[in-house]
């Protein structure tokens, strides 16, 4: 369980063991710690590819462009004058460019690896660095897979890794996973508080308050750690116990009582399913967290008389 704490003796950067967990802090939360590896060209070309895979997992299809089709990709973004398809251009283009990045840093690192030294003004790492730069300016054209909003931050991963140092770039990741367990926090907070007085939805926050939990834990854990097999599995569990709730429906139910409770479990999946895009993503969906913190507000001005 993560303990957030605010006191002064903690500063960002402390690492302890809790309850045989090492954790380092971060911004009121405690975080489970993974020492960075040696810094070397080797590890940071899988650090680059397993960003590249991962930021591919999270946003929207159609876009993991192969870096062999570059020049196609921005011939088409070019020439693409409707605004929404431009859009999806570029977000083509940007998953050209990503790929062509990191095919050009594989290379550098096999080269490295038969002796052959390239180093960092070389043409090949100057034109690496400029498509992780091309990539970064076209990421607002990139969405979240759900289609809520774009997630820059995470798109922006890749280009980290290969200008910061890997021990930086860890520090990085912390700081972003507190923010992200901060606003997983922030809406199970509000979801309960939205329906915390509603008779039909009783039972409903310790459900939530597991999910959150549980939310946190799987955003502070590297998938290769063998604790996944205990961590995903509650994730999993505490989600389908969520969008399983079946409110308890009184004797009589009008038509204003039955489309409330019915827009109150529509809230909930949704709730649910922007906890699990959090906890994937590990960075902030402030647009999206927005929309729905004033979803739970309008709802329970909405509140019907049972």
């Amino acid at each position: 369980m993560q303990l957030k704490e605010s006191l002064p003796e903690n500063a960002n950067g402390d690492i302890k063991d809790i309850n045989g967990k090492v954790c380092i802090f971060y911004d009121g939360y405690w975080i489970r710690y993974y020492a960075p590896v040696e810094d070397n060209l080797v590890n940071k070309k899988n650090l680059i590819e397993s960003l590249t895979r991962r930021t591919f997992h999270h946003t929207e299809p159609g876009i993991n462009t192969p870096g062999e089709k570059l020049d196609m990709a921005r011939a088409a973004y070019d020439k693409e004058t409707d605004l929404k398809r431009k859009r999806v251009n570029g977000a083509m283009l940007a998953g050209a460019l990503f790929n062509r990045a990191t095919d050009i840093f594989t290379l550098v690192v096999e080269l490295a690896e038969k002796g052959v030294h390239i180093s960092d003004q070389n043409e090949l790492m100057r034109e690496c660095g400029e498509c992780f730069k091309e990539a970064l300016n076209l990421g607002k054209s990139v969405r979240h897979y759900s289609g809520e909003e774009g997630i820059d931050e995470l798109w922006g991963e890749p280009l980290k890794a290969f200008t910061m140092p890997i021990a930086k770039f860890y520090e990085s990741r912390y700081i972003k996973i507190a923010q992200t367990m901060r606003d997983i926090d922030l809406i199970s907070e509000h979801m309960i508080n939205t329906f915390h007085h509603e008779p039909p939805f009783e039972g409903l926050g310790n459900l939530i308050r597991e999910l959150a939990e549980a939310a946190k834990m799987e955003a502070e854990t590297m998938r290769s750690d063998q604790v996944i097999f205990c961590i995903w599995p509650r994730f999993v569990a505490a989600g389908e116990d969520v969008e399983g709730f079946v409110p308890i429906l009184p004797d009589v139910v009008n038509e204003d009582l039955r489309r409330h409770i019915v827009d109150g479990v529509r809230l909930i999946k949704d709730g649910k399913d922007l906890l699990t895009y959090l906890s994937g993503v590990r960075v902030p969906m402030p647009r999206t967290t927005q929309a729905f913190l004033q979803r739970c507000k309008d709802y329970a001005q909405t509140n019907i008389k049972h």
